[in-house]
C-alpha cells in the first residue's frame, strides 16, 4: 500500500497488530450486515492496541505529553460485508512514518476472507495548541530503529 504514501516517509517492516472484533446488533443496520461508519471504529481500536503494545497507553500518552494521535486522512476500499455475530480480524501494520505522522495498513478479515482494505494516516498533535508536534522521542525511535 506505498503508492498514495507522502513523500520524505521510510518504510517500517514491522509485525502487526491483531484484534479479534465479535460482529455485535449495535453495529449493524436493519439488515444485520455492519453499518460502513463502524469498520472505522473496528480499526481505530487495532491501531489504539498497536500503540498500547509498544507501551504508550493513549490515556498516559495525552496525560504525561499532551499529545494524541488524529486521523488526517484515509483510504477504505469495502470488498465485502461482515455480519450479525460474524467473528473479524481487524490488523494494523505500520507502512510508513515521519516524526509526527504514522500510515497505517490496516486489514479487516472473516474466517480469513478479505472484507476491507485501508490506508490511515495519522498526525500526532499537541492538544493544547492544536497543532502537530513531533511524536515522543522513545516512540519515534522504536519506529526508526524496526525500518
Amino acid at each position: 500500500m506505498q503508492d498514495a504514501v507522502p513523500m520524505g516517509l521510510t518504510l517500517v517492516p514491522m509485525p502487526e497488530q491483531r484484534l479479534s472484533i465479535t460482529v455485535y446488533y449495535e453495529d449493524t443496520d436493519a439488515g444485520g450486515v455492519v453499518y460502513y461508519a463502524n469498520y472505522l471504529r473496528f480499526l481505530e481500536r487495532a491501531r489504539t492496541e498497536w500503540l498500547r503494545g509498544l507501551g504508550f497507553a493513549p490515556s498516559a500518552l495525552l496525560r504525561d505529553t499532551g499529545l494524541a494521535f488524529a486521523v488526517r486522512d484515509l483510504t477504505v476500499e469495502f470488498l465485502k460485508p461482515a455480519r450479525l455475530d460474524d467473528v473479524l480480524t481487524v490488523t494494523a501494520g505500520v507502512a510508513d512514518h515521519g516524526r509526527a505522522q504514522v500510515v497505517f495498513a490496516q486489514r479487516i478479515e472473516c474466517a480469513g476472507e478479505l472484507l476491507l482494505t485501508a490506508r490511515v494516516r495519522v498526525a500526532c498533535l499537541d492538544l493544547a495548541r492544536g497543532k502537530p508536534a513531533a511524536m515522543p522521542k522513545a516512540l519515534y525511535e522504536i519506529l526508526r530503529n524496526r525500518a
